[in-house]
């Protein structure tokens, strides 16, 4: 190999490997999307860098732009290649039957959720077979403070993380029920943990309910 050609695969290399690191931070950021800017500041790179690496991924499926917000958020093929990894994992297979079983029992969606960093994602679900159903959207990151499946994974952290979450986030409200007073949250939280199970009343969607 001559030394210009090992210097172009050196540098398609480093290319793939800035796209990858890219695709990664949406992947672990508590946010459900990212501008321009914050990328480049996380990473270290150009914000010139950044939009051709956006493009790239934005033409694969893998990253989509949102023209109202001018910001990015992961694409179809992203979150499919989440779902695939999701199929191998034993939880699900192991919750399946505790799935099938409540959605009977209630005539209700039932869903499977896990924690990843800051932020919870259905995995999972079964929907009922009837007219007027709800569905939920897997793979995708939700904070962890609206919800009843988030509230529960957060009331069940170590007081030291819960203070950490809350230090790090801002609790923005998703609709008008959404709890963005930090008080307020400790104390539901801590009602939570105590009776074993949370109640969302339409906090992240308007009209959806859970438990």
């Amino acid at each position: 190999m001559s030394e210009t050609e090992s210097d172009n695969q050196s540098r398609s290399i480093a290319a793939v490997e800035r796209a990858m690191d890219v695709l990664l931070l949406f992947g672990r950021s508590g946010r459900a999307d990212l501008g321009v800017t914050e990328i480049a500041t996380e990473l270290g790179i150009t914000k010139a860098a950044v939009h051709r690496i956006l493009t790239a991924l934005r033409n694969r499926d893998l990253i989509a732009f949102e023209p109202a917000t001018r910001r990015y958020a992961l694409g179809h093929a992203a979150i499919a290649l989440g779902r695939a990894y999701l199929a191998r994992t034993d939880l699900r297979v192991m919750a399946a039957p505790e799935l099938r079983r409540l959605a009977s029992v209630t005539g209700e969606t039932a869903t499977l959720s896990i924690r990843r960093g800051d932020t919870r994602m259905y995995v999972d679900q079964v929907v009922p077979e009837q007219e007027l159903r709800m569905e939920v959207a897997l793979g995708v990151p939700y904070p962890l403070y609206a919800g009843s499946s988030s509230k529960v994974i957060l009331a069940l952290l170590r007081k030291d993380e819960i203070d950490e979450y809350l230090g790090r986030h801002e609790l923005t409200a998703f609709t008008d029920a959404t709890i963005t007073s930090v008080r307020k949250l400790r104390t539901e939280l801590t009602a939570t943990k105590k009776r074993g199970y949370a109640i969302s009343l339409g906090e992240r969607q308007i009209g959806a309910a859970s438990i």
